[in-house]
């Protein structure tokens, strides 16, 4: 029973998707009274496999005593779990009302549910094959709902999204194979698994070899320069963008990247080498260059997928520290990241399904009139700025004095991007603020403001828990940062 519980929450809402797909309701009440209680049952499933006592590793199918298909939970599980299942029911009640607006609910929640299952899977993955294998199934699962519309625009994003995920998957493929054949298991480990002895005399291929496999991962985290799928993929409805670029489909990319470089080849034999100093130098150069791209970027969606990318190798930097602190500067953006940028999302598509309009020059003005939505989009980029005592301001700290500790001079490229970085956001975030709360023109025409006011309950009601979680996360941190540095040193 204990070994099905961490199975549950990984095939239940995976079946339940699938047996929605031919499933046609006859109105919006009936779907959100499968809907709603499916995602729920899962997220209590997901959590009680991380928190409730005696869940082991379940072994699903064994090749052999170094290859096999298995689910555990351990501290990153945890983390990246946690995460996942409760922004999941905050997105779902979101996309109640918002996909009025797009039409084809019964498709979108069927493979939106299923997505649900296969992100839980890269979490509990205990090893590199079955993470990999949930890893490509999640292309396949959020295609259908990046392609919602499946116009022009939309299939022209899916085949972007799908090009750059295969050519990310076969890099990250080779780094599986030199695992299997330099590693005493597959299993993730912390301090990673290569056999020192088969290993020497490779050194420099198995290098060689870490940095193709972190830039296969690096696709779904958008590092530079494969961050072009992401700003086009937010042609998809809302709710999926907030999914892919604050939870699901970015962060699996860093969490693969985690498992990568603490699991598998292990900090004692990257540290110091020029694979490290790879990371760090694009890191470094993505969260400048996302930045700059989003202060030039009037179409505000598209502007919050750059800063997107930016604040992804935020996380990717610290990971690159390859110290404890480092990892748990990592953690604790990734999920400041995750309550922010989902919030931002939810904004824009709020402002998107109220009024129809898209772009910074056409918002002036609108402050006062959707002040819930606009309050939120306030608060929660005070703290993608890093404004203390916000949230940002906790992480971007972290990160910064976990360079400074590691002793590694060239962490120094990564705080100067921190600090360039973090005066790009200010600007691009106060640039919307000030034009909805102190509009420039006065002359529009009659009846342009007709539409303008917050959505109902379904989307404000999410927007204010978001903002309230973001703030109170930001001004009392000290039991998150302890929990994720716990995690980084290997106590859970």
């Amino acid at each position: 029973m204990n070994a099905f519980a961490t199975l549950l929450p990984v095939i239940f809402p995976i079946i339940a998707g699938a047996c929605l797909l031919p499933v046609k309701f006859k109105d919006r009440k009936s779907r959100e009274r499968v809907v709603l209680p499916i995602v729920i049952l899962n997220a209590i499933f997901a959590l009680y496999a991380i928190f409730g006592t005696g869940c082991p590793e379940v072994t699903l199918f064994e090749f052999s005593d170094k290859l096999s298909l298995a689910l555990h939970v351990d501290g990153l599980s945890k983390v990246f779990g946690t995460m996942v299942s409760l922004l999941w029911i905050i997105t779902t009640i979101y996309a109640f009302e918002y996909m009025t607006h797009e039409g084809h609910e019964d498709r979108f929640f069927a493979f939106f549910t299923m997505t649900f299952g296969v992100v839980v899977g890269i979490a509990f993955a205990a090893n590199y094959l079955t993470m990999y294998l949930f890893y490509e199934f999640l292309t396949l699962v959020t295609l259908p709902i990046v392609m919602h519309q499946f116009d022009d625009k939309a299939r022209h994003a899916g085949k972007m999204y799908v090009l750059y995920m295969m050519f990310g998957a076969s890099l990250a493929f080779i780094g599986f194979v030199f695992i299997y054949m330099f590693g005493t298991t597959t299993d993730f480990v912390r301090g990673g698994v290569l056999d020192l002895v088969l290993v020497a005399g490779h050194e420099t291929t198995l290098l060689a070899v870490f940095v193709m496999a972190f830039f296969g991962f690096g696709v779904k985290a958008a590092i530079f320069p494969f961050w072009r799928w992401l700003p086009k993929a937010s042609v998809a409805p809302t709710p999926v963008t907030a999914l892919l670029h604050a939870v699901a489909v970015v962060k699996s990319g860093i969490f693969a990247i985690i498992r990568l470089t603490y699991y598998s080849f292990g900090t004692t034999f990257l540290v110091g080498t020029w694979a490290q100093n790879v990371m760090l130098i694009f890191a470094a150069i993505t969260i400048v260059f996302g930045s700059t791209v989003a202060l030039r970027t009037p179409h505000v969606k598209r502007r919050f997928a750059y800063s997107t990318v930016s604040n992804l190798s935020y996380i990717i930097f610290g990971i690159a520290i390859m110290t404890p602190a480092g990892l748990a500067a990592a953690l604790l953006h990734m999920v400041y990241h995750a309550v922010i940028k989902i919030t931002l999302f939810f904004t824009a598509g709020a402002i998107l399904y109220k009024t129809h309009r898209e772009y910074l020059y056409e918002m002036e003005g609108f402050g006062r009139l959707m002040p819930i939505t606009f309050a939120t989009m306030t608060i929660t980029g005070l703290g993608l700025i890093g404004v203390p005592p916000f949230a940002g301001f906790h992480s971007k700290w972290a990160l910064a004095t976990a360079a400074v500790d590691s002793g590694n001079s060239m962490t120094y490229i990564g705080i100067v991007a921190l600090i360039l970085s973090a005066l790009l956001t200010a600007l691009y975030i106060f640039q919307i603020v000030i034009r909805a709360y102190f509009p420039r023109n006065k002359e529009y025409p009659e009846g342009y403001y007709e539409h303008v006011q917050d959505p109902n309950l379904y989307m404000t009601g999410t927007l204010i828990v978001l903002a309230v979680v973001s703030v109170i996360i930001g001004f009392y941190p000290e039991p998150l940062i302890e929990i994720l540095r716990n995690v980084a040193v290997g106590l859970h």
